[in-house]
């Protein structure tokens, strides 16, 4: 076996450019040892082989096992052919034989052979027992060799030469020979006549070619047999060359042995304790270390790890399924750090492995190594979360929940009053209030949250207030200094368990913001020095955030106050709206969003909002001066578009202005809405500078928006005109001016917050108070990044039988009944008290008309909460005051309207000018004759055109 063992491995070692064992030819040179080593260490660590093209020992066996197994399935089949072969023939012999006998042996074969022509007799005999028989042919021939049948009619009646002797001495005989079919297996039987004297031959022979044919159609079933045997034999081959290849892990001869070899140089070098418990808790194997560091007895592998004389924590933990990291157990006199893990994913067999390694020594500095360790983490920590809002106190309560209880069991924080107002602190004080606390209970013997403490002198936390210098105290019970500040808290303070304190001085900029102190209880030990480095540079941390919060506070403060002087504190009365608003400053400070409501002449109200982009001191001061304009340019009545156009300039000028400056920012992304409604007609007329358009929500729950044509920002304009929108509304319609701080977020697009508007304001008639409410409740923001301002007015009509208008010719002569008309509606209204003056009015303002304006000519008197005189003409000539001189003749018809009216003024229309004026309409509203008489001789009057 083992020369042709040799044979087969010679003969696979010839195949080209691959080696079937590799490890039988490292073994021999040791190139292919070196050459592993090599690619061991340049590609890494060794890896087990798992792949066939590896030389492995499991390749080896299944390769010896193939080549076996196809030569015994390849000597099986030719056996098997030449058996099958074998057995055909012989039953060739056996069935010609019994063919040629039976047919010899058949009743009337003798009569026929007598009869003149047998022939025609026996050919139909023998023709269906040579089918019947399965031969070739049933051939009868006499003593003289003549044919008497043949399965070829051609050869009936030739002579045949065979070997027929031992037939014509009456023995059956079986040959083989070539005759008239070919090579053939021919069995013979003589046909005896009664006295059994050989009168004929029968043979019946069958050609070796049907035999072959007989053996070809069964070989393709040994072919499929050998073929199944094969795949059968290989199969298991397989199996076990797999079973072998896992168990050796793909290695070959030469690796597996100098694996074995290393196995115990590198178990036993190792300074680190390795065993191996199998399942059961009993010892499979342990190393030198591992026996140097247990202590273990010469006998220890195969023992029970609760017989090895170990501590019970320690045998317990191995005898366990458990894992474990690190653990540390003292064992005799040494700490040893204890691993544990199973070997259940990385092999067959229950167990698990015990590593072991010696930390006395280490154990020290690895525990100083882990506590700084934790403080650069809690550090790290503090830096995230301290600080995370602008707001003092949220920031005094980060810095106390951060530190407990990971270097601190309690934490108290107190700061100066006007840290928390955002004041600068005060150069000396003792008198803190405490903002924070953190690690007690709400019964905690420490004072209260909002407590204002002042410390003693001598104290501990005075003391570090005038100096700005941290402290610590490791006994309360013995510091007298501490207990002086209030003797029986003190003594509730023990009782509770605290025995350390750290007190540490927020600084930030030089100063001082407060103090923070820590505090130890319990089994906590008593702080140190190094407690105290610590603790200093946790507090610089959260001072500085505290700085920034208490800055932002006051800037926030400063900001609130003007913008809070800025807007409107209160809505001025008038009759044509019933006015509710809503402003919401963002979260993140102070924004520009602003609204207004100004009554103009004629009994018409401006709505105003207008929104500056940005927060803070800036965006506010820029609201309150474009609030400012706003007012001015209403102030002279100017439409919509026109007073937009002169706000636009204002901007662009503003912003010339303030690019010098260090602190100058041009005002981007200002935008206005500007609405005027006429009570008295029911028309409004809207203009945008790229602000949101108004909402009108119809009494009959529609909701639509006033679209006005799209203009730019203020500012950004270029000098490009605005432009209006007007619309005749009824009387109850509720107007509603927004900025887009309430429609728009990030969590919500435009387009959304306009729909969600549209919904909100949907429905039945609510009152502005309650729109107001519906409107904020249903999209404001949970934390609004933005400003939001909201303007509701619900519209009125002025009752007609208080509006009367005249037409007036171009005469002179038509003062006088004008005059007389508005007289005796002033009657009918109940102002006869005031119709004195307000015929003086009229008639300056008619005369002025006629005389230097153009027609038509219309005057109407509006009677609100005042009496409102207009006069209109087609002149766009505007009257003015002048000082009139002592020799001139008139001129002094307006100091007349002056003093009998609150308010005059002129407004333009595309068709002319209206000049107004204003009365009140109490009792006491009308100068008396000798005020007039005074101002007439010592004043001289103004007018004309």
């Amino acid at each position: 076996m083992s020369g042709h063992w040799g044979r087969v491995r010679r003969w696979l070692s010839r195949v080209p450019g691959r080696s079937a064992f590799p490890g039988a030819a490292r073994a021999g040179s040791g190139a292919g040892d070196r050459q592993d080593e090599r690619a061991a260490g340049a590609g890494g660590p060794p890896r087990v082989r798992s792949s066939w093209s590896t030389h492995s020992v499991a390749r080896e066996i299944f390769l010896l096992q193939l080549v076996l197994v196809v030569l015994l399935v390849a000597a099986a089949v030719v056996a098997i052919v030449i058996q099958s072969r074998r057995d055909t023939m012989t039953d060739a012999r056996h069935r010609t034989l019994a063919a040629a006998e039976s047919f010899a042996h058949s009743w009337g074969l003798q009569e026929a052979l007598n009869s003149p022509d047998p022939t025609a007799k026996l050919q139909p005999l023998a023709e269906e027992a040579r089918k019947a028989s399965g031969v070739d042919a049933l051939i009868v021939y006499k003593l003289d060799g003549i044919t008497l049948t043949h399965s070829d009619p051609r050869q009936i009646g030739k002579h045949v030469i065979g070997p027929y002797a031992d037939a014509a001495r009456g023995k059956p005989f079986t040959r083989t020979f070539h005759g008239a079919l070919g090579l053939s297996v021919i069995s013979a039987a003589p046909v005896k006549d009664p006295s059994g004297k050989v009168i004929a031959i029968v043979s019946a022979p069958v050609t070796v070619e049907e035999v072959q044919k007989s053996v070809n159609r069964q070989l393709p079933i040994f072919l499929a047999t050998a073929v199944g045997a094969l795949a059968l034999a290989g199969g298991g081959a397989g199996l076990v060359s797999r079973r072998l290849r896992r168990q050796t892990h793909g290695l070959g001869p030469a690796e597996m042995t100098r694996m074995y070899e290393h196995h115990d140089a590198v178990l036993h070098a190792v300074r680190e304790g390795v065993l191996i418990v199998g399942r059961g808790g009993r010892l499979l194997l342990a190393n030198d270390e591992a026996r140097r560091l247990l202590d273990l007895p010469a006998d220890a592998e195969g023992r029970h790890v609760g017989d090895l004389g170990l501590d019970q924590r320690t045998a317990e933990l191995m005898a366990s399924d458990r894992s474990a990291t690190d653990e540390v157990h003292l064992v005799h006199d040494r700490l040893l750090a204890l691993n544990k893990r199973s070997t259940i994913p990385y092999g067959p067999h229950h167990g698990s492995v015990v590593t072991l390694r010696d930390t006395t020594e280490l154990r020290w500095l690895s525990g100083r190594a882990e506590v700084a360790r934790e403080r650069l983490r809690l550090l790290y920590d503090a830096g995230v979360r301290i600080g995370s809002t602008l707001n003092v106190v949220r920031t005094t309560e980060e810095l106390a929940q951060v530190a407990v209880p990971r270097f601190a069991d309690i934490v108290t924080v107190e700061l100066l009053d006007p840290v928390l107002k955002g004041e600068e602190p005060a150069v000396s004080a003792t008198e803190l209030r405490r903002t924070a606390i953190a690690g007690l209970a709400a019964d905690h013997p420490l004072y209260p949250v909002g407590e204002l403490i002042r410390f003693a002198p001598g104290t501990p936390m005075a003391a570090r207030v005038d100096q700005g210098r941290s402290a610590v105290e490791p006994d309360l019970a013995g510091s007298a200094g501490w207990r002086s500040q209030d003797p029986e808290r003190v003594r509730r303070i023990l009782e509770h368990g605290v025995h350390s304190l750290a007190v540490v001085p927020l600084r930030a900029r030089g100063a001082v913001l407060g103090l923070v102190d820590f505090w130890r209880s319990g089994s906590s030990p008593p702080f140190d020095d190094e407690d105290l480095s610590f603790a200093e540079e946790l507090a610089g941390r959260a001072a500085v955030g505290i700085d920034n919060a208490r800055r932002y506070t006051r800037e926030r403060a400063m900001a609130m106050t003007l913008q809070r002087s800025l807007m409107p504190r209160g809505l001025p009365s008038q009759d044509a709206l019933e006015v509710a608003h809503r402003y919401l400053p963002a979260k993140a400070g102070v924004g520009g969003d602003w609204f207004d409501v100004i009554p103009l002449p004629g009994a018409r109200v401006a709505l105003v909002v207008g929104d500056v982009v940005g927060h803070g001191l800036h965006a506010a001061a820029t609201m309150g001066r474009l609030r400012i304009a706003v007012h001015n340019f209403s102030a002279l009545d100017l439409a919509p578009d026109e007073l937009l156009g002169h706000l636009d300039e204002l901007v662009t000028h503003m912003d010339v202005q303030d690019a010098g400056t260090e602190e100058g920012a041009a005002i981007t992304g200002a935008t206005c809405l500007y609405v005027v409604y006429d009570s008295v007609s029911g028309r409004v007329t809207v203009a945008t500078a790229g602000h949101l358009p108004p909402a009108v929500a119809h009494p009959d729950g529609r909701v639509e928006f006033l679209y006005s044509p799209v203009s730019p920002p203020l500012g950004l304009g270029a000098g490009l005109p605005f432009e209006t929108a007007e619309r005749l509304l009824p009387e109850g319609s509720r107007l509603v001016l927004y900025t887009d701080g309430l429609v728009e977020s990030r969590s919500r697009d435009l387009d959304a917050g306009l729909d969600a508007l549209r919904a909100a304001l949907a429905g039945p008639d609510r009152t502005p108070e309650d729109t107001c409410t519906t409107v904020m409740k249903t999209l404001l923001p949970a934390r609004s990044a933005d400003d939001v301002a909201l303007l509701v007015a619900r519209t009125r009509r002025l009752d007609p039988a208080h509006v009367a208008e005249w037409d007036v010719p171009r005469d002179p002569a038509a003062v006088s009944p004008v005059r007389n008309a508005c007289v005796r509606q002033l009657a009918d209204w109940g102002l006869q008290h005031i119709a004195y003056g307000t015929e003086l009015i009229l008639s300056e303002l008619i005369t002025n008309a006629i005389r230097y304006g153009a027609e038509p000519i219309h005057v109407r008197l509006l009677h609100t909460r005042t009496l409102i005189c207009e006069v209109s003409d087609g002149s766009s000539t505007s009257p003015h005051i002048r000082q009139a001189k002592d020799t001139d003749e008139d001129g002094r018809g307006l100091f007349l309207v002056a003093r009998f009216a609150e308010q005059w003024g002129t407004r333009y229309s595309p068709r002319g000018k209206t000049i107004w004026a204003t009365q009140a309409i109490g009792p006491d509203a009308q100068p008396s004759e000798e005020e007039l008489l005074d101002h007439f001789l010592h004043h001289g009057e103004h007018g004309g055109e």
